[in-house]
């Protein structure tokens, strides 16, 4: 059986809410021993997050399990230099505070990198550290929002509309791991670490896949918003059904699939709908011929069947909250039933990332503010009981259940 991929490597990390724990947390679930720096009196202000019990947020034991918890008021400068202390002795280390806020505290990355050259430091913000807004404050929708995201989402009349996930944080912690992956790859050729700089803004905007060349090809193109159908392809959105919503999507390649399962072999040969762009051009008459279609059958599941029988891209509509009784993610283990000492079992989304060789899912549990500082500082610093309390005593760390 195989260690975790990530085993022997050690993180401390300085992220709080969510594009910072969404990194930490899959280095976590990878196995890499994750120290997670929180500052008094509440720590990571996720840890209030709703829905609650216990006084646990559901949402932080989402991103959070698994990681150990040390409470240091990293404002003063007692506590900067207890970490100080630490970052010679690990790998890696992740933030996403605005840009300079590290740097203000003396932790940012040339504190930390004259302390320890192997060390990798990945810096998540909403626009980088560099640049003429790498000082603008930043969450999810306002990455959405100057990513251009936002500008084409939503329907043709209405607001620009945000995503219903925080695609933003999500989307940027996932770069920060991938680029985590790569920095200690060439650690090991090479010896010598590196600064990771991740902008949620480019991250999201590196997602356009239409707009921006576009854009430099036809001077008359704008990005528009769509509603609930794709620009570029029809049909390609999502259809009224029976009984909710089916999702179809079909190049020129499939469209005879949908012709042959909707038994209108004709509609090959009618101006309207024989070619792409005249699919394009006749968006509504399209999208009316499959609806009418989809209200002949009793079901959804009906329609969905008939489509998988003649091999149509489609997909139901889930609500996310049904979706965790599906077979496909149980199967797939893309939810996990997990336990947690003050919530009892609750669910969360698995880790996305299926490898052969993989060992078996790690059992992490929640830690409690400040709950590691003990163990950590003496296991790590060899810190003594009586030098613990007077920090303790001084304010420089805490510790709390809730």
């Amino acid at each position: 059986m195989s260690d975790p991929y990530l085993s022997g490597i050690t993180v401390l990390d300085f992220t709080q809410y969510l594009a910072g724990p969404a990194c930490t947390r899959l280095l976590t679930e990878m196995g890499a021993d994750v120290i997670k720096v929180e500052i008094p009196p509440f720590g990571d202000p996720q840890r209030s997050g709703v829905p609650r019990r216990n006084k646990r947020s559901g949402g932080y034991v989402q991103q959070n399990r698994g990681k150990r918890s040390i409470c240091v008021d990293v404002t003063r400068p007692e506590g900067v230099a207890l970490v100080k202390e630490l970052v010679p002795l690990v790998d890696v280390v992740v933030e996403n505070y605005s840009a300079g806020v590290m740097g203000r505290r003396g932790l940012g990355w040339t504190d930390l990198s004259a302390v320890n050259p192997r060390l990798i430091m990945a810096s998540i913000s909403g626009f980088g550290q560099t640049g003429p807004m790498k000082h603008k404050t930043a969450f999810d929708f306002i990455a959405q929002a100057y990513s251009g995201l936002m500008h084409v989402t939503g329907s043709p009349d209405g607001p620009p509309t945000p995503t219903g996930i925080a695609l933003g944080d999500n989307n940027a912690g996932f770069h920060a791991f991938a680029g985590l992956g790569y920095a200690l790859y060439r650690r090991e050729r090479t010896g010598v670490g590196c600064h990771i700089d991740i902008s949620m803004v480019e991250a999201l905007f590196h997602m356009q896949e239409l707009a921006v060349h576009s854009g430099s090809m036809d001077p008359e193109y704008k990005a528009e918003r769509h509603g609930a159908h794709y620009a570029a392809l029809s049909p390609a959105g999502a259809f009224k059904a029976p009984q909710g919503y089916i999702a179809i999507l079909c190049t020129q390649n499939q469209i005879g699939y949908l012709w042959a399962a909707m038994d209108r072999p004709d509609f090959a040969d009618d101006p309207r709908f024989g070619e792409a762009m005249a699919r394009l051009e006749n968006r509504a008459a399209m999208t009316a011929e499959i609806e009418e279609w989809m209200q002949s059958f009793a079901t959804d599941a009906e329609v969905l069947e008939r489509l998988d029988q003649f091999r149509v891209p489609s997909a139901a509509v889930l609500d996310p909250t049904d979706a965790v009784n599906h077979p496909f993610f149980v199967e797939r283990r893309a939810v996990r039933q997990v336990p947690d000492p003050l919530i009892g079992e609750i669910t969360v989304p698995g880790f996305p990332i299926k490898f052969s060789d993989a060992p078996p899912e790690l059992d992490l549990v929640t830690h409690a503010l400040g709950e590691d500082n003990d163990a950590v500082l003496a296991d790590f610093l060899g810190y003594d009981t009586d030098r613990i309390g007077r920090l303790y005593e001084d304010g420089v760390l805490v510790k709390r259940q809730h």
